[in-house]
């Protein structure tokens, strides 16, 4: 909830002009942190697992229903589209791969060697996070 890019992602909202970013079809890679620390976690334990792991939710979504479930979560409408041009005139060269090429990225190794995700849902995981009941 106070790290990571969340917090810059809700503060448009809660001035009622958050939405998507660019086209909005980009595939936004997401884990909640409970997740995350339990893969980590996971794969410590696991002396039989080598190699690299895709420290990802297996829920795929892409950037507009991310921000309309961040929307929904924060009670507030996902309306205003962040234009890509605005975005590489602030940005440059960066924006394309921080924010509109985007990367789909799928947990296999993970789900494959028994990983059970305490969050596999964007909408859920969200207002876990947003409401306060994560561990801080």
């Amino acid at each position: 909830r106070k790290g990571g890019a969340l917090p810059q992602m809700c503060r448009p909202f809660r001035f009622f002009l958050g939405g998507p970013i660019g086209s909005g079809r980009q595939w936004m890679p997401w884990i909640h942190i409970d997740d995350l620390i339990g893969a980590i976690m996971f794969l410590i334990e696991r002396d039989d697992l080598k190699g690299v792991f895709n420290g990802v939710a297996p829920d795929l979504v892409r950037g507009k229903d991310f921000f309309r479930m961040l929307g929904r979560s924060l009670n507030r409408p996902s309306w205003l589209r962040v234009p890509a041009s605005i975005l590489k005139l602030v940005l440059g060269d960066m924006a394309e791969e921080l924010f509109l090429k985007g990367q789909r990225v799928i947990p296999k190794r993970l789900l494959g060697s028994g990983y059970a995700f305490r969050h596999p849902d964007l909408g859920p995981a969200l207002e876990d996070i947003l409401t306060g009941s994560a561990d801080e």
